[in-house]
């Protein structure tokens, strides 16, 4: 009974994967408000988003920060 029951876990993980990644959900929760992509980003938000890139910068370019 338990190799049945990890079979059908298995499975529907699966399922579960595949109708997440499918093109039809991409499209329907593009539809949705609370997935729409913002295009302007409110400046507190862009100012702190660039505080988060500017480590990887340093590291990219082999400085380090003090």
């Amino acid at each position: 009974m338990n190799g049945n029951s990890s079979s059908r876990r298995a499975e529907l993980a699966a399922d579960i994967r595949r109708h997440v990644g499918s093109e039809a959900t991409k499209r329907l929760l593009r539809t949705l408000p609370e997935f729409r992509l913002e295009q302007d980003l409110p400046k507190q938000i862009k100012e702190l988003l660039d505080r988060l890139d500017e480590p990887k910068d340093d590291a990219a370019s082999g400085e380090q920060r003090q």
